[in-house]
């Protein structure tokens, strides 16, 4: 029986160990932390909670709309942490379940690499070292900061330190409109912050499509988020207690002050103290170079997740370190990004798959692109959302579907019909022509497939 050891039990980490055994391997997974990684214990599941409990009190404060009467009272914020930590918890025994039920063996401490089948680990009861007959780097990505003046000063703080804050600033402002820095703004306006987002591009969720970025900034005007676009920070100082952050914008200075301030402009990958140097592996820049077999230079050793760059998804680490074991252990797989989806949970929700519309016209060819909003549809309407726009983009001369994007209610989930008709090359035709039931949210996805035909019912 072939051994594996992996470095690291993050989404990337454990579900390659689970696959390794899967494929007949003995497994030895090596987690300083808790396993989980930083999206179960300090990303997607902890900000999800918190995201949850914005939503409610969001439609506790909109009740009379809807006509219910209701009394909100405002938010219990040590009662909001305490239910993200009952989650987390949940969520992060259901992983150690199935270590053991899978038959895992977890060495919990700090590990580094000694060469390519080896792991030097320092646990509680001293070194162990662990010899494999390959190993599989996942040590996942850290937050990045900004080299600027102010940046490592009280309260100018990561998503790390965001998650368990005690108690909700007057004022917050966020660096960067990415994924993390827009959901943040979700909750903390939710719950009463008066929130300024400041970001470098010329809109807020920069690697997604123009038109469903708009339909993201709408909605948090609505809700009184400020968002300075275009504009580049250039220090963090303090003043009477609170801090003010300084930024450019079309040649003149400019700040924001906040009681608290989030650097949210994305992460490292985290192979600070792995022994990747001493080994010789090569890099690209501070991420771990593979090939599409999730290989690096030294024949052994394997790298997935966070740690090879690209793009840091919890859901691609998990596929890329299923490709990584089964070619360490002697099978033939590729990773392929073609149908990878993109999610942001915010309240309207965004999800993406596949070219944009400016991605598909830069390639060349002949394209055609189908639209359809949300307030076309009858459950939106009935269930009270405003905002929200789908996308089909496909390849005129195949009819494929080759990318879309939503912004609207459940987007999240809905992304998926569109990740499938990627995925397995499916027309518009197809997908506009599947009988979708009524009312649904599901309803804009056939709609805009048939308008990129020409032949939407309800637009």
């Amino acid at each position: 029986m072939s051994h594996l050891a992996i470095l690291g039990a993050g989404p990337a980490g454990y579900v390659a160990a689970i696959r390794a055994r899967q494929l007949g391997a003995e497994v030895s997974l090596v987690e300083m932390d808790a396993v989980g990684g930083t999206c179960l214990n300090r990303g997607c599941i902890p900000s999800k909670a918190l995201l949850r409990s914005a939503e409610v009190a969001r439609l506790a404060q909109g009740a009379a709309q809807f006509g219910v009467i209701a009394d909100f009272r405002g938010i219990a914020w040590p009662q909001v942490i305490e239910r993200k930590n009952r989650v987390v918890t949940q969520v992060v025994k259901g992983v150690e379940y199935l270590m053991k039920r899978n038959e895992i063996r977890v060495v919990n401490g700090r590990g580094r690499l000694a060469d390519s089948k080896t792991i030097l680990v320092d646990t509680a009861a001293g070194e162990e070292r662990i010899v494999a007959d390959a190993v599989v780097l996942a040590t996942g990505s850290l937050p990045a900061r900004l080299p600027l003046p102010g940046m490592d000063a009280p309260r100018v703080i990561t998503s790390n330190e965001m998650l368990d804050i005690e108690e909700i600033p007057g004022s917050l402002a966020i660096i960067g409109a990415g994924y993390v820095g827009v959901e943040f703004a979700d909750v903390f306006n939710a719950v009463g912050s008066k929130v300024s987002i400041i970001e470098m591009m010329p809109q807020i969720v920069p690697t997604e499509d123009p038109e469903i970025a708009a339909e993201l900034a709408r909605a948090f005007r609505r809700r009184k988020i400020a968002m300075h676009l275009n504009a580049r920070v250039t220090e963090v100082v303090e003043k009477d207690g609170r801090r003010l952050v300084r930024f450019t914008k079309d040649d003149q200075q400019q700040e924001v002050e906040a009681d608290v301030v989030l650097s949210a402009v994305g992460r490292w990958p985290n192979t600070q103290g792995t022994g990747l140097e001493e080994l010789g592996v090569e890099m690209n820049g501070r991420a771990v170079k593979v090939n599409g077999r999730m290989e690096t230079n030294i024949p052994g050793l394997y790298a997935c997740g966070d740690v090879v760059g690209g793009i840091m998804l919890a859901h691609v680490g998990s596929a890329e370190g299923k490709v990584a074991v089964a070619n360490a252990l002697g099978h033939e797989v590729a990773m392929d990004y073609t149908a990878i989806p993109s999610v942001t949970y915010t309240h309207p929700e965004i999800g993406s798959v596949g070219l944009t519309e400016t991605q598909a016209r830069e390639r060349g060819g002949d394209v055609k692109v189908g639209k359809f909003f949300f307030r076309g549809a009858g459950k939106a309407t009935a269930e009270g959302y405003r905002e929200g726009l789908v996308k089909v983009i496909v390849d005129a001369d195949s009819g494929k579907v080759i990318g879309g994007q939503i912004c609207g209610p459940h987007a999240t989930d809905l992304i998926h019909e569109l990740v499938l008709a990627v995925h397995v090359g499916a027309t518009a035709a197809q997908v506009g022509e599947m009988v979708h039931a009524h009312p649904t949210f599901m309803e804009p996805i056939m709609e805009a497939a048939e308008d990129a035909l020409d032949r939407a019912i309800h637009k």
